[in-house]
């Protein structure tokens, strides 16, 4: 837990009280993934390793390999920075202890995807570090693949994990549902690492949906500020959202509109603004903030992106009522193979 996080109950939520001096990551940042065990393990044998790369990637050299450290260049990828063409790396940690491994309750009060993360907690004693190197210059889809498919290997190689944390965005899965997942793997990306978070707002009745993790990809995390509608098709638009901008490399700008929410689905009856504004909820960062017409909660900037002075209506959120369960929108499998996501449409 973070030592400036505070927490207390009104004996139905958790209130959570965030630190908006938290920034995330830059973009196109290391993903940092850990792999969570009841038994501490030893390091599987180099030969064990290269052949699990090169089944999955084909063309590998191993960099480095010792007790404490594996690291293998892909060389079926390029990563293209300024001065020099290279591989994208991926490296794997020794098993070391998960004692001093810290989540913060914002964090905890959002793992969804795993409702037993408690308790993966409290029996899982070790942990794996595993991390991508030298990604930033890649095609951004390239990249989503490289990593879904380092998950996979990380899985054979670790038979003994229980759980999957994507630290980037808070988000954990049970080897159960990486492993039974029947979404194809270019579609794997949001599944795996990118989370959904729902918050209640204290002294109110308002909400906020957001994003967070799209940002290793250059693509902008979204977020909904919102009163008065069912959260739950809007917990599902925002992966649909989310798939769109995948799909396309993002091209909605400030001041374009997109289909909005009628009767529960995705109409182009309704239309709702979009702009570049600052995270509500940490880590602080530029999101793409969906205008949800009268049921949009406080207030925007204009459409040429000048912040109002004084920020008024945007309520700093020093303290969020963690949601005591999450909206039951559709499963994401199901969600983005429905293919609607079309119906996503950029206009200006």
């Amino acid at each position: 837990m973070s030592d400036k996080m505070r927490t207390h109950t009104d004996g139905r939520n958790t209130i959570l009280q965030q630190d908006l001096t938290i920034k995330e990551n830059p973009p196109g940042s290391v993903l940092v993934i850990h792999l969570f065990m009841e038994e501490q393990c030893s390091m599987p044998a180099k030969n064990t390793m290269f052949s699990a790369m090169e089944r999955k990637y084909e063309d590998v050299d191993c960099i480095t390999y010792s007790e404490s450290m594996a690291g293998f260049a892909i060389k079926k990828y390029v990563s293209r920075f300024k001065d020099a063409n290279v591989s994208p790396q991926l490296m794997i940690t020794d098993c070391m202890s998960a004692e001093d491994f810290t989540i913060d309750d914002i964090a905890m009060s959002q793992m969804w995807d795993c409702p037993d993360s408690k308790e993966i907690f409290s029996k899982c004693r070790y942990r794996v570090c595993a991390m991508d190197m030298l990604t930033a210059g890649m095609e951004y889809k390239e990249k989503a693949r490289l990593i879904v498919d380092f998950v996979d290997v990380l899985l054979e190689l670790y038979p003994e994990c229980k759980a999957v944390y994507f630290e980037n965005s808070g988000k954990m899965l049970s080897r159960k549902s990486i492993v039974n997942s029947q979404m194809p793997p270019d579609r794997r990306f949001i599944y795996y690492a990118v989370n959904v978070r729902y918050f209640n707002i204290l002294g109110g009745n308002s909400m906020l949906i957001d994003s967070l993790g799209m940002s290793t990809l250059f693509l902008p995390d979204v977020q909904f500020h919102f009163h008065g509608m069912d959260p739950n098709p809007v917990f599902s638009y925002a992966y649909n959202l989310l798939s769109y901008i995948y799909d396309t490399n993002c091209p909605i700008e400030s001041g374009d509109k997109i289909d909005g929410i009628k009767e529960g689905k995705i109409s182009p009856d309704v239309q709702w603004e979009c702009r570049y504004e600052d995270a509500l909820v940490q880590p602080v960062r530029l999101v793409l903030d969906v205008h949800m017409g009268e049921d949009a909660s406080g207030t925007r900037a204009d459409c040429s992106g000048e912040k109002e002075a004084d920020r008024a209506g945007r309520p700093a959120f020093g303290f969020l009522a963690g949601s005591c369960t999450r909206p039951q929108g559709r499963d994401l499998s199901t969600y983005l193979d429905a293919r609607n996501r079309c119906h996503v449409c950029v206009s200006s």
